[in-house]
Formats: structure tokens, sequence, C-alpha cells
């Protein structure tokens, strides 16, 4: 549910403020830098954790960068021009790619159950986005909102295949940290080489609410919880009960920035939760 909050802060700050996706990213990596920062250097202390051999860096800074710098890039803007409810939506099609990915890239065939699941899935966006068609048909950069959403739901999940491969050989806990590093420095960069907004970090002071509500509320609160809960619970039931977020952004967005609900939304929405369902039911079966 924390994690859900997101979208729906953002789209508050882009209301409130004139600020851009990228300022607003920054600000959300920058209140968060201190709490991995800290994560990071306790781990790198601990002597019972084995070096990172070449491979292993090359993979953390690969996999940071695709999940938390690009895909977050990409959610940010397209959140200029789409529904927090669509956006959550289009985002929760994460664990379809992470299949799809795992499929032609580690050459895990994809089974019966997972099958129906994407195209329960599939269907479920289907259905959800021509409603909302025919309720936001004002808006001219609907498309390209849409497009970017669901690159950024692609780069996630590449990190998501990926830490599946590389969290047993790193540790949950260093991967995070040094993966967040990452999405950090690449999102510090970015602004630096964009130029023509520094002066928004400190003139525009009220902008920093929203970074902090991003990086705390948003960002290292449910990280933390999400680990903790993965390691009490399993990865099945934590996919179980994340089926509550789309849900979750649709009631936000709905009593928070005042969206509408809708008949098609809702039953795309429930087509979307079931085939992700199926896909951590058949994870923690086999």
């Amino acid at each position: 549910m924390l994690f859900s909050t997101k979208a729906i802060i953002v789209k508050v700050a882009f209301a409130n403020t004139a600020t851009d996706a990228l300022t607003l990213l920054t600000l959300r990596m920058l209140f968060s830098l201190p709490f991995y920062l800290v994560s990071a250097l306790t781990i790198a202390r601990n002597k019972n954790y084995t070096p990172l051999n070449r491979q292993q860096w090359t993979g953390i800074l690969v996999l940071g960068l695709f999940g938390y710098y690009l895909s977050s890039l990409f959610d940010f803007v397209g959140l200029q021009y789409v529904s927090a409810g669509l956006e959550r939506l289009i985002l929760f099609l994460y664990p379809t790619f992470a299949v799809l990915i795992n499929a032609t890239v580690f050459k895990q065939p994809v089974t019966r159950v997972q099958q129906i699941a994407l195209l329960l899935t599939y269907m479920g966006i289907g259905i959800a986005y021509i409603g909302e068609l025919h309720v936001d048909t004002g808006n001219a950069n609907f498309y390209w909102g849409s497009f970017l959403i669901f690159l950024c739901a692609i780069t996630y999940s590449s990190y998501i295949a990926g830490s599946g491969y590389m969290v047993p050989r790193t540790g949950a806990a260093r991967f995070t940290s040094y993966s967040m590093l990452a999405a950090t420095t690449g999102i510090f960069i970015h602004f630096l080489i964009a130029g023509n907004n520094y002066h928004l970090l400190f003139q525009k002071t009220n902008l920093w609410g929203y970074g902090i509500l991003l990086a705390i509320v948003a960002t290292v609160i449910p990280t933390f919880l999400l680990a903790a809960g993965m390691k009490k619970i399993g990865t099945n039931n934590v996919a179980v009960i994340s089926a509550i977020g789309p849900v979750s952004t649709i009631l936000q967005a709905h009593f928070v920035l005042h969206e509408k609900i809708f008949a098609a939304q809702i039953a795309g929405t429930i087509l979307v939760i079931i085939g992700v369902l199926l896909i951590g039911w058949k994870k923690g079966a086999s």
C-alpha cells in the first residue's frame, strides 16, 4: 500500500507545483540516499560477505540502472499524462514480463498455467485501457504516457528477473543497497547533465515535502518492509498480498485525486490480479 502512494504523491506534486519529472525523481533519490548509503556501508563492513567479482558488480550496476533509474524516469514522466489508476495497472504487468524474460534469456519454460495467466492479464489491461480512453478523451498525450509506463514495466521486470539470478549469489540486502546506489548515481548524473533545474532544488522548497514523502513513505519504508516480509512469509505469499497494489492505488486516486472509478477499470483490474496471482501461485508451487 505504501508503494502505491508513489503515483498519488507524484500527481499531487505535478498539480500543485511547477516541477518536472526529473527534478521530482532527483529529490526522491536525494532523500532516500542516506538510508541506502548507511545500509551499504554496514554491509561492506560485514566480514561474512564474500567480495563481489567483476561480473557481479557489473550485474548490480546494470540492473540498478534499469530497475530504479530508467524505470522510475519512465514512470514519473508517464504520470504527467495518464491517471494514477491506469499507471499502477500497466505497471502491475511486470510479473508477466519477468516470466517472458526468464523464458527467453534464462530458458525457463512457460507452463500452461502461466500462459493462461498471461492471457488474462493482457485481456484485463485491454479492457481497462479501452474504458480509460472513453473517460480521458481530451488527453492528447494519453498514448505517449501509456507507452512510457509500459517501458517502465519492461525495465522494472528486467530488474526483477535479473535479481532472481543475482540475489542468491550476492545476498538480498547487499544487492538491494548497491543497486539502489547505482540507480541514484544515474539519476544524479542525468540531473547534472540536464543542467537547467538546479535552482528548483533550493528556491522552491515546497518541493522538498513531496521529495521527502516519496523517499520515506513510498520508497525506503516499503522497501525494508517488503524485504522483512519476504524473509518471514516467502515470495509466494508476498506475490499474493502485493495484488492489493492496483486496488489501493485506484481507491487512493479516487479519494485524493478524484479520479473516476468505472466498470471497465474494475473488470480489467480483476483479470490482471487473477493473472498475476496465477503466476505467483505457480512459482510457489514449483
